[in-house]
């Protein structure tokens, strides 16, 4: 599936930057599976593959250190007198894939992308996964083709309503609902792996977890995403819970 000049031209407003190179572009924009189904066969070993012909790995590979940079020099302006400890755990939700596909689905990229038809009907195109991969290429399309400026610009117009967001340091779901079923004098949440399915390269593990008389389930492209949405899910359910509770008296 080739990308139409009108999508392209639309992920160019909103990353606010014109590329000199569109075959950047193209490439944050082309999951694999495209390149394989096209090629047919492999390349030689050691052969360049031109940008227009090839997946958008190696670029989410820079566009990942590029967003940890500009993250962690925003995070010491903002907050200068808070210890590494806490910047930490700040740094690495706002990193996250769950920052980064709502950002990724919010400017389009899901309908951008070149992938092979076959993936179409496993429906791998609205998975987060594969849209925080494909925001990571285009933050490395970016900085290849302008340099930092403007995927600086890009990512604190995008991550500012997440920044400001976080009065204190975030805690990882699976910490947070662990300490709230202990504080409660409870047993700890128990993870169970329900199913694993769809390619090799994008699975989707289904994942529930167990606290507390409640379950929650989550499903995303690695095992420990998906714990991690179960228990952003069930600890969502059993804050309700107790505010519901709390209500009734």
């Amino acid at each position: 599936m080739s990308v139409h000049e009108s999508t392209l031209e639309s992920i160019q407003q909103a990353l606010g930057h014109r590329f000199t190179d569109t075959a950047l572009l193209r490439q944050a924009l082309t999951h694999r599976s495209a390149v394989s189904s096209r090629q047919g066969r492999r390349a030689p070993r050691g052969a360049v593959r031109p940008a227009e012909t090839a997946s958008n790995e190696r670029l989410e590979f820079i566009g990942d250190r590029v967003l940890g940079l500009i993250m962690a020099e925003w995070l010491l302006e903002q907050f200068p007198n808070e210890p590494e400890g806490a910047l930490g755990p700040r740094h690495a939700s706002l990193v996250s894939r769950n920052a980064l596909a709502p950002i990724a689905e919010s400017i389009g990229v899901e309908h951008a992308l070149r992938i092979a038809e076959h993936e179409e009907q496993a429906n791998i195109r609205g998975l987060a996964n594969i849209q925080a991969d494909a925001m990571e290429a285009l933050l490395g399309a970016l900085y290849l083709d302008g340099g930092l400026d403007p995927a600086r610009r890009f990512v604190r117009e995008k991550w500012q309503d997440l920044l400001v967001s976080q009065i204190t340091p975030p805690k990882d779901p699976k910490t947070a609902l662990q300490e709230f079923v202990l504080a409660r004098g409870s047993a700890l949440p128990d993870y169970e792996t329900l199913s694993m399915d769809g390619p090799s390269h994008a699975p989707r593990f289904t994942v529930a977890v167990f606290a507390m008389g409640e379950t929650g389930e989550g499903v995303a492209g690695s095992k420990r995403q998906a714990e991690s949405e179960a228990a952003t899910v069930l600890l969502r359910r059993l804050n309700r819970s107790r505010k519901g509770a709390k209500d009734k008296k």
